[in-house]
């Protein structure tokens, strides 16, 4: 745990002194905390500022919320976008570039948060409709289903106006760029809360990963665990997909990864995913501003960076039951 929270801060420190003008690291502080409207006080204030602090809360979201999609699961390759999180986001910020043409970052905001929020909510119903309620199967395949019938209509909508195809590529590769601190001011709120959310369910996710009988035998309410578990998923991946667009890899990997280390025990899993995923996330945004002589956005780098990573876990089978 102190190792990590030693590379969060080396690699916030990184993310604010390296980029297509490198900054001394002496005038990082300087630049952060008393700028005196300098060259780099302004690049360190209306650049890398918000992209740093988004950096961090938007990992810190999606590390939790891929521990806890796992756990509800009870399937180590799950990731948030089976509860149609990432769907219903694209799904809404279509519908108000194409029908209200509205071209304003804050506004995806708050349309990718609604419309994450709604198909987590049809995911759920659908799941918990028949007999025995909800289950991790029926959700995984009612998230199958809303997935790709959102992602039919998101293609829809974008060939019969391809304006909206240009202005929501942009969105949908997943960039911390381009961002000001009113949309961290935005999110943070709700990041804030799915994390107290996150960490509370921490015990009754141990139970539920026993098994329904023994969960029960044990006195856990699985489904007000389930019910609330999703909700902090919405809150946590909803805010975040609204914030930066779709990032890849990160909930699905860094759990998995946080297993091989201190296994199954969601008291530890949740906390260490909470660290490494921002740390990871901040990394693959300074390579994505040095790799290239433009910029290679965020989600780009987090796909080419963690797949091999995370075949190379898979292919040495050091994995842990949840």
């Amino acid at each position: 745990m102190a190792l990590l929270f030693v590379l969060l801060i080396l690699a916030v420190m990184a993310s604010f002194a390296i980029g297509a003008e490198h900054i001394p690291l002496g005038k990082v502080a300087e630049g952060v905390f008393s700028p005196d409207g300098s060259k780099d006080a302004l690049i360190i204030q209306e650049l890398r500022l918000p992209r740093t602090v988004l950096g961090v809360v938007v990992g810190v979201a999606l590390g939790l919320a891929g521990a806890m999609m796992q756990a509800l699961t009870r399937n180590p390759l799950a990731e948030p976008g089976l509860l149609g999180v990432n769907g219903g986001a694209a799904l809404a910020v279509v519908v108000v570039i194409g029908l209200f043409r509205v071209d304003d970052v804050l506004l995806y905001i708050w349309a990718a948060f609604a419309g994450a929020a709604g198909a987590a909510v049809l995911v759920y119903l659908i799941g918990a409709r028949g007999r025995g309620g909800t289950s991790p199967a029926r959700l995984v395949l009612a998230g199958a289903a809303v997935n790709a019938v959102f992602s039919a209509l998101t293609a829809g909508l974008m060939l019969l106006t391809p304006r909206t195809f240009n202005s929501f590529r942009f969105w949908q590769v997943g960039t911390l760029g381009n961002r000001d601190m009113g949309v961290f001011y935005r999110v943070l709120p709700f990041i804030v809360v799915g994390t107290i959310l996150a960490l509370v369910l921490a015990r009754p996710l141990n139970a539920l990963g026993l098994g329904e009988e023994t969960g029960k035998a044990l006195g856990a309410k699985l489904e007000r665990t389930r019910a609330w578990g999703a909700f902090t998923i919405v809150l946590l991946c909803g805010a975040a997909t609204a914030a930066v667009g779709p990032i890849t890899f990160l909930g699905l990997a860094v759990p998995f990864i946080v297993r091989t280390v201190i296994g199954p025990d969601q008291r530890w899993v949740l906390p260490y995913s909470a660290l490494l995923a921002p740390v990871l996330l901040l990394c693959a945004d300074i390579t994505g501003r040095v790799v290239t002589p433009g910029e290679l956005e965020t989600g780009i780098v987090t796909a080419f960076l963690g797949a091999p990573l995370f075949m190379v876990m898979v292919r040495r089978g050091r994995t842990r039951d949840l």
